[in-house]
């Protein structure tokens, strides 16, 4: 079977938003820059997440998948994907960085 990889409306909404934020907040110099920084993200996930090796969600995080991945953007960020897997299906339910206050109070 075929590893399928879908995202929840959010998650979408989220990764196209955050080519705007990156470059609003001058992460990057270029729109194009951050576009191609959100890329590497979601070609990690459609590329790797039934390879890498993934975790068991903390019980107070259930609710945003019962696995998670962490993608290591560069040496200052580290991308956070809770997913939920069905045999070779993977629905990406939410992505955060260590950069939140939100993974900050939790040793992932």
């Amino acid at each position: 079977m075929e590893r399928k990889v879908i995202y929840s409306s959010g998650t979408r909404k989220f990764l196209r938003n955050l080519i705007y934020i990156l470059f609003e907040n001058d992460y990057f110099g270029f729109q194009e820059d951050a576009k191609n920084y959100v890329d590497r993200i979601t070609i990690f996930i459609e590329e790797k997440i039934a390879e890498f090796p993934s975790k068991e969600t903390p019980e107070v995080l259930k609710k945003f998948g019962e696995r998670y991945v962490t993608y290591k953007a560069n040496n200052r960020t580290t991308w956070y994907i809770f997913f939920s897997q069905e045999e070779d299906f993977y629905f990406i339910k939410f992505i955060t960085n260590n950069h939140t206050d939100f993974i900050q109070n939790f040793n992932l």
